[in-house]
């Protein structure tokens, strides 16, 4: 660049002199920048030191094919470094993984070669010959990639080569590249050990990867069985459907023996798998099917819409609610309805499409008694309470357990902008009180929701001083947990009482002080009406509390005016 040549010419000119150091360096040069910069994930300096190792299509590893990372990097003239931090090999900087897409013609099929080289180091003896265990990656390092990786390469390149060497793979019994795949995937985790993947064949495995051609292939076989179970009953079109393969699953549906509802693990189905990872083409293509039941739900009451509508998938909402036999209230396990799962994740355009239904019941609630609203306000979904409060069928006061109203639980969360929304209605009752006699300003103060109690205090007929069934007031709460801020904003108020005491007898002072709130007691005697002497039903001071607790800061506020020795109580 010194001389003049610009960024890409620079690049032109070192990949030209990889390659003119010719032989085996040039070789590995260039396929070193072909991994690097194609690969999944970053690989690690051993992984591509083996990979580059690997002859294609030979039954054994040579270890002396192997070279070190220094040597590698020697052969890439400066473009290759190694992460020390991350311990991966990289490219130098971003500009050279542009370079590289802007001139495809330097690898040829690069994800051709990887997918054999992959499939080939699988097939090896050394690896065959490997225990059924789990496999110490530091004398097999490329074993990872290779086993979770090959069928994505093979996927978008797929040569007469890889197809016969996946099919070598295939015909491994329990091979250990099998175990790797499936403890590596969600829908396994945690249940699947390296002795229990005998079942997951060939077919499940293209399937799983998605590659159109071996699918096609191994289904025309003979004793193909194109509904076995693996070892938790996925059938290869259910792994399809959870992976969003289309092709792959219209193939499979050709097939005149094919069980397009048959369940897997936690009895979910390919409709199940398909709408729960958003996946509308393949939910299109197998509603088309008239064996479908779209409202079969899993093990936990949850239809294939419940669960699109819980994770906000609104294209497959939409396709699901096309049907006229799908049921939109529906619940789950729970009591919960799609519009609840939806309004509870807070996925506007779902909870829109849902409340389009005519059919639909907004104020359906679950074994609690929570309903869409109140779920969105407590969540603080603040788009949906809006969308569901615009509908003149909501119940804004409907209570859960315990008479929490969706406004309580706003106010408790401290939802300040639900709590907005909700007070705009002229139905909605901000004195209501829920479980203990807490109404939402109490509730609010109890956590020390400052936003929350100021947004409550504006209102003209909320009353300051209501208690619970205790007759603690929202600012003896505030006092007791030492909630400044909302303390201050209580006391702004002309009609509060700060000395309405509990049942007990204990005022807000007398609550700070014995918890130790220093700087609660001293705004609290700041006021010319508070008595710092006001004793509790036992006749035990503010000041006494104090002493019985040690507590020295506020003692020093509250001794001046104490009226009596302290009690030893």
């Amino acid at each position: 660049m010194t001389d003049g040549l610009g960024l890409g010419d620079v690049y032109d000119a070192t990949v030209g002199r990889i390659k003119g150091q010719g032989g085996e360096k040039a070789r590995l040069g260039i396929a070193a920048l072909m991994w690097i910069s194609h690969s999944e994930r970053p690989l690690k300096p051993d992984e591509l030191c083996h990979a580059l190792g690997v002859r294609i299509g030979s039954a054994d590893l040579d270890g002396d094919n192997v070279l070190s990372i220094g040597t590698l990097l020697a052969c890439c003239h400066g473009l290759v470094a190694v992460d020390k931090e991350a311990s991966t090999v990289r490219l130098i900087h971003f500009t050279v993984q542009e370079y590289i897409r802007a001139h495809p013609e330097l690898f040829g099929s690069a994800h051709l070669t990887i997918a054999e080289t992959c499939l080939s180091y699988l097939n090896s003896q050394q690896v065959r010959a490997l225990p059924a265990g789990p496999p110490d990656f530091k004398n097999i390092p490329f074993l990872e990639y290779s086993s979770l990786y090959w069928g994505v390469h093979a996927k978008r390149e797929l040569s007469d080569c890889a197809k016969l060497l996946a099919l070598r793979l295939f015909d491994c019994t329990n091979h250990i590249s099998t175990k790797i795949l499936l403890k590596e995937q969600e829908m396994y985790r945690y249940r699947v050990d390296y002795y229990d993947s005998y079942l997951f064949s060939g077919l499940h495995c293209a399937s799983f990867f998605g590659i159109v051609e071996i699918v096609a292939g191994l289904v025309q076989m003979e004793g193909c069985d194109v509904n076995r179970g693996d070892c938790f009953g996925n059938a290869p079109l259910l792994l399809a459907a959870q992976y969003g393969h289309k092709g792959v699953v219209e193939i499979l549906l050709g097939r005149d023996d094919i069980s397009p509802d048959k369940p897997g693990m936690f009895d979910r189905t390919p409709l199940f798998c398909a709408a729960m990872n958003g996946h509308s083409g393949v939910v299109k293509i197998l509603l088309g099917r008239d064996d479908i039941d779209p409202n079969k739900s899993d093990i936990d009451g949850e239809t294939p819409l419940w669960r699109a509508a819980a994770d906000g998938h609104s294209g497959v909402v939409k396709i699901l609610l096309g049907r006229d036999d799908v049921d939109p209230n529906k619940p789950g396990i729970g009591g919960q309805t799609p519009l609840w799962s939806a309004a509870e994740n807070g996925h506007e355009g779902v909870v829109k499409i849902l409340l389009g239904r005519d059919d639909i019941d907004p104020n359906k609630s679950d074994i609690h008694g929570e309903t869409p609203l109140w779920r969105a306000a407590t969540g603080g979904h603040s788009g949906v309470v809006k969308i569901l409060l615009g509908r003149d069928d909501v119940d804004p006061n409907k209570p859960g357990i315990g008479g929490r109203t969706p406004l309580w639980r706003a106010a408790e969360f401290g939802r300040s902008g639900v709590v907005k929304i909700l007070l705009t209605r002229d139905d909605v009752d901000p004195n209501k009180r829920g479980i203990g006699g807490q109404t939402p300003l109490w509730r609010a103060a109890w956590n020390g929701h400052e936003g929350v109690v100021k947004i409550l205090l504006e209102r003209d007929d909320i009353d300051p001083n209501k208690s619970d069934i205790d007759g603690g007031t929202p600012l003896w709460r505030a006092a007791t947990n030492g909630h400044s801020g909302v303390v201050k904003i209580l006391l702004g108020r002309d009609d509060i009482d700060p000395n309405k005491s509990d049942i007990h007898g204990e005022t807000p002072l007398w609550r700070a002080a014995e918890a130790g709130h220093s700087g609660v007691v001293k705004i609290l005697l700041a006021r010319d009406d508070v008595d710092p002497g006001k004793p509790d039903n036992l006749g035990r001071t503010p000041l006494s509390r104090a002493w019985a607790r040690g507590r020295a800061g506020v003692i020093a506020l509250l001794q001046p005016q104490a009226f009596a020795t302290p009690s030893t109580s």
